[in-house]
């Protein structure tokens, strides 16, 4: 199993490409703690993966809050002593608009749940990971940050390209502590907040668009970041890895 005994933290899991990211490590033996701001939908998951045979913490955590993310790292190192790999998957957006539509609330709302609570998550962990000479942290991009592949809205393409300069830069920084910093790029990806973005018609066409004429699946993407969160990628720093079926080809 590539996780086997790893600690892995994963940040707005309780549904879509978080709880499959969850799911993934757990089955590759890894100790998961999730959080997310719905802490029923965590608590259910954490319960599944129990179920399974897995170790798993939930906690119902702002993440664009330094003190809620430092009580479920305490709880988690009170209990596992370490963290091995940080998983910051926590963002997304509600609504497509235009631009002139966005309210200064709604933009400074969708850059601290997609970049900040990067940012805040990552600084929580490094200590640690410095202690330990070892750590692993992927951060969710997007295909948008990458390129204008398909329309969304402008402050989440905005915060998933500073994810990407952000990954870059802190895999500079603390390299030589044995951490790694990578970044995953989903193309579109048929989760139920994706799905309800769009009519089907208009889903249909961005399938229709990527080369391999599918959405991807949130599971295919969990693969990705799996790998990158394993000992196989141990020589991978600052890399962002596109998983969007050629939908942008980099």
């Amino acid at each position: 199993m590539r996780l086997n005994g790893k600690v892995v933290i994963v940040t707005g899991a309780a549904k879509g490409i978080g709880a499959a990211i969850a799911d993934a490590c757990a089955r590759e033996g890894a100790r998961v703690a999730v959080l997310d701001l719905d802490g029923g939908g965590v608590e259910a998951l954490a319960e599944k993966l129990r179920g399974s045979g897995a170790e798993a913490m939930a906690f119902r955590a702002d993440v664009t809050r330094s003190a809620e993310i430092a009580r479920a790292l305490d709880a988690v190192m009170a209990r596992w002593s370490r963290v091995d790999a940080l998983v910051n998957n926590a963002g997304g957006f509600a609504v497509i608009r235009a631009t002139e539509e966005i309210t200064e609330d709604e933009w400074q709302a969708i850059l601290a749940s997609n970049l900040t609570s990067v940012f805040l998550c990552s600084k929580a962990v490094l200590p640690i990971m410095k202690r330990q000479r070892y750590g692993r942290i992927v951060n969710l991009a997007s295909v948008v940050g990458r390129a204008g592949a398909v329309r969304v809205t402008s402050h989440y393409a905005a915060a998933k390209a500073g994810v990407i300069g952000f990954t870059r830069h802190l895999a500079l920084e603390v390299g030589g502590d044995g951490i790694t910093v990578n970044a995953v790029a989903p193309g579109t990806t048929a989760t139920e907040r994706v799905l309800n973005a769009r009519t089907p018609e208009e889903t249909r066409r961005v399938a229709e668009a990527i080369p391999v004429r599918r959405l991807g699946q949130p599971e295919e993407i969990a693969e990705a970041v799996v790998f990158l969160a394993s000992d196989a990628a141990a020589f991978i720093n600052g890399a962002t890895l596109d998983v969007n079926g050629g939908q942008v080809m980099v």
